[in-house]
């Protein structure tokens, strides 16, 4: 904990993630729980004490004594370790939550404190705030429970040490010897699910199946190369941002944290991104995980209704969880937001917005799937071709491109790129299968983007290619344009585009997204560089044979790590990650330029 942070706030990067493929907690190295939604990602919060240290809400547990903090994961897992170090012993937190079965009915939280060498005393507050800190609630013993009672939600608490009602919340103290554990179970009750106790035995199995959950799924990894480890815990990261009940990915787990502090640039972050999730699918075959894969497009076919009529187009650029097309964006006043950051937001108006690169990145994850996973249906190819002849029709029009500007729509670059993509991309899957397609219509509309990009995306004053169509502005979602395939990456062009980008968004390894006031974005203040694109630099320099750079910038990326290996949307000046966290966007890149990388060293 830095000396210029405020009481009650971790460093953003100060947290380990824990879920259960419903919904997510984060710990703080001091132990306590300061975010978590039950029973979903985007259900409203019982612990928020991260975006409002006084009346968020948390689940403190910690030494009672001066201690010094370490956690790590428990080997290829998501049961995370919180190991706390004084005078006279070491003690940890088991923080985990059981994978649930098909009905998902219970959710349950797992804290289990172990004494490994001589005696700790512990202290713990248990202290929910329901709704966003919005709803009272009552706290009442039933047998061996505490339930905490709120008008939308239940929680159950049990333990294998007293505990103390205290106000709204639950206290306790106790001292625990070496080889001696307590327990902490909270479960969602409710008419469906009755309270039920954790004694040591049932936290001990609950412990072993969760560990073998999380081995077993990493186990079908096809990755070898040289960062296994960073990249293994990238995917676990990417499986725990899974809602398992319908394959939907959310972007980030969290909302508001901001991407500037004192800045407006908080945005909820708890729902499906098509363009995110559809990178993630990528990324997750690329290692061979074909069942998240397959998950998505269930998703998609069964949830995600094409429009008709707007100019909005077929897809939105989010859904809900749940498919839930409709995802209004409210501030909630009454908190504070992380250091003072506000406003806290909930929902996301972006889901309104013309974003036309999401075809590309839809249509390129659909393709990988029906060349390393299943052969797609043909009722999939179906609806293929519908999104293809509408991009065909309506790609050359302004969007708010892919870093949802709020200051007006313009004809970006990296939109046209993902269109010619998604057409691209179809043209491939139909000449492989010879399935049926409007090639003709296809082949003219992809080479007249092709042609619009070269000519008018190139600025000849930059001697780069830019951000949107006649202008010099520099923006680093060029980057994909080798990623995509659409320009070689040792083309003169593309070079020089190259050198121009390091010039004037690269420090040190990491990369601005794009300068704010040379290309005003509808918002106040600035922020941090973006680390996908910092991911993404590193994909381009090995492509370009640029591999002593390349391999030097991506081991100065993994330093911003946080301790666990995990990323936030955003790092700051002083190395601060700041942003939504963990975000899937920069672990879906990590993953891809490991792997690209790995194979041009050889």
């Amino acid at each position: 904990m830095t000396g210029t942070q405020p009481p009650g706030y971790l460093p953003i990067a100060e947290h380990g993630l824990i879920g259960d493929l419903r919904t997510v907690a984060l710990v703080g190295t001091d132990g306590t729980i300061d975010w978590y939604c039950c029973p979903r990602f985007d259900a409203p919060s019982v612990f928020a004490s991260i975006l409002d240290a006084e009346r968020g809400g948390s689940f403190q547990l910690a030494a009672e004594v001066p201690a010094k903090t370490k956690q790590f994961y428990f080997p290829d897992t998501n049961v995370l370790m919180t190991r706390f170090f004084t005078e006279d012993g070491v003690g940890e937190i088991q923080d985990f939550m059981p994978i649930a079965g098909e009905s998902g009915v219970r959710h349950r939280l797992i804290r289990r404190i172990v004494c490994v060498r001589g005696s700790v005393p512990f202290r713990a507050r248990v202290a929910p705030r329901f709704d966003y800190a919005r709803q009272p609630h009552t706290v009442r013993r039933h047998g061996d429970h505490i339930v905490f009672e709120s008008p939308d939600l239940s929680l159950a608490l049990t333990a294998t040490v007293t505990v103390e009602p205290d106000g709204p919340d639950v206290t306790a103290s106790f001292k625990l010897l070496e080889g001696e554990s307590a327990v902490f179970a909270l479960d969602r009750v409710g008419d469906d699910v009755a309270p039920r106790g954790c004694p040591h035995a049932e936290a001990e199995q609950e412990f072993a199946d969760t560990v073998a959950f999380w081995r077993r799924w990493l186990s079908a990894s096809r990755y070898r190369g040289r960062w296994r480890e960073t990249v293994h815990r990238s995917a676990l990261t990417l499986k725990l941002l899974t809602y398992a009940p319908t394959g939907a990915i959310v972007a980030a787990p969290t909302t508001s944290l901001p991407e500037q502090i004192g800045g407006e640039r908080n945005w909820d972050y708890r729902y499906v991104w098509i363009r995110d999730a559809a990178f993630c699918v990528y990324a997750l075959l690329r290692l061979g995980f074909t069942g998240e894969a397959e998950a998505f497009m269930r998703f998609l076919a069964d949830r995600c209704t094409l429009r008709t009529g707007g100019d909005g187009g077929p897809l939105q650029v989010m859904y809900g969880i749940d498919g839930r097309s409709e995802l209004p964006e409210q501030e909630l006043g009454h908190l504070d937001g992380y250091r003072g950051s506000g406003p806290v937001r909930i929902g996301n108006d972006a889901a309104r917005q013309l974003q036309l690169d999401i075809y590309g990145a839809l249509i390129d994850s659909i393709y990988l799937y029906d060349k390393w996973g299943q052969p797609i249906s043909s009722d999939r190819w179906d609806t293929v071709c519908e999104l293809v002849d509408w991009v065909c029709d309506h790609w050359n029009q302004p969007d708010e491109g892919i870093w949802e500007t709020r200051g007006g729509r313009k004809h970006f670059l990296y939109s046209r790129l993902m269109c010619w993509v998604a057409i691209e991309r179809a043209i491939r899957m139909a000449n492989h299968r010879g399935l049926p397609a409007d090639m003709p219509h296809w082949t003219r509309s992809r080479d007249a983007i092709y042609r619009q990009i070269v000519r008018h995306g190139w600025s000849a004053a930059r001697d780069a290619f830019v951000q949107y169509r006649s202008g010099d502005v520099l923006d680093a979602a060029v980057l994909m344009m080798p990623l995509t395939k659409f320009i070689s990456p040792t083309d003169p062009k593309w070079l020089a585009t190259l050198d121009a980008l390091a010039a004037d968004l690269v420090s040190d390894s990491l990369v601005y997204r794009y300068d704010p006031e040379a290309s005003p974005d509808g918002l106040r203040g600035a922020e941090g560089t973006f680390s996908i694109c910092s991911f993404w630099y590193v994909e381009a320099l090995a492509r370009a044979g640029r591999l002593d750079e390349a391999r030097l910038a991506f081991e100065k990326m993994l330093t911003y790590a946080n301790h666990l290996g995990l990323y936030a949307e955003q790092i700051s000046r002083t190395g601060e990650q700041q942003g939504n966290f963990p975000q899937a966007f920069t672990h879906f890149a990590l993953i891809s330029a490991a792997f690209n990388l790995d194979r041009a060293l050889g």
